[in-house]
């Protein structure tokens, strides 16, 4: 059954209004354009959402509904709090215009709300402090979302795009007068099996590392 031809519910709604957003960014985010997306007239949506406040607090939920929560059951928590940053990092990158809703939301619902209390469990149950696991969530989470807007921002998807532009900035760069930025990309970024989007696992690593580390020295400390 297609969705024009579905009951009309409050998922759908907000299926919908992803959708656009996709498109459109947040701003697109309108009961008419929704209303369009699902071939109905927008007086049909109120019976489902109130206003367009329910369905901005709706798709963030589904965002947050869509990435992986963490476990406890994990032998190493970095384990767990990295399989939840990839997961959130391939979820925001299809849904970059999230980025700005999510923090931005007054009535967090079910799914935001398990999910930063799982996020949380993980870290106080292997001995972070409250401190320390406020500190990590804004660490992590800032990586993650600046990551992501980067990546959303880069001229290049695939490693045949970062030939082309690394290959056209090197043949009109003065390597003598920017000798290191021409070493870059000459023996970096042009290199055979160059992948850039495996800089966010190295950059989480190292969070994650030093994490442990002030884990360690506040819960073993050196007498």
């Amino acid at each position: 059954m297609s969705p024009a031809s579905q009951p009309l519910s409050r998922g759908l709604v907000l299926e919908a209004a992803i959708r656009v957003a996709d498109r459109g960014g947040v701003e697109a985010i309108t009961m008419r354009r929704v209303a369009q997306e699902l071939s109905v007239e927008a007086m049909s949506l109120y019976h489902h959402v109130p206003n367009k406040d329910a369905i901005l607090d709706g798709v963030v939920d589904m965002v947050f509904a869509a990435i992986k929560l963490p476990s406890v059951e994990c032998d190493d928590w970095r384990d767990a709090i990295r399989a939840r940053a990839c997961s959130a990092r391939a979820v925001l990158s299809q849904h970059s215009w999230a980025l700005g809703l999510m923090d931005s939301r007054r009535n967090p619902g079910p799914a935001t709300l398990r999910h930063h209390d799982a996020v949380l469990g993980v870290l106080r149950e292997v001995g972070f402090t409250l401190q320390m696991a406020a500190h990590a969530v804004s660490l992590i989470d800032s990586y993650i979302g600046g990551y992501v807007l980067q990546e959303a921002s880069l001229p290049v998807t695939t490693p045949d795009d970062v030939e082309d532009v690394a290959g056209a900035i090197l043949e009109r760069l003065p390597a003598d007068e920017l000798p290191y930025l021409a070493e870059m990309i000459r023996d970096h970024a042009l290199q055979p099996g160059y992948d850039h989007t495996t800089e966010f696992s190295y950059g989480l690593d190292l969070i994650l590392d030093a994490l442990e580390a002030r884990r360690r020295c506040v819960r073993f400390p050196t007498t």
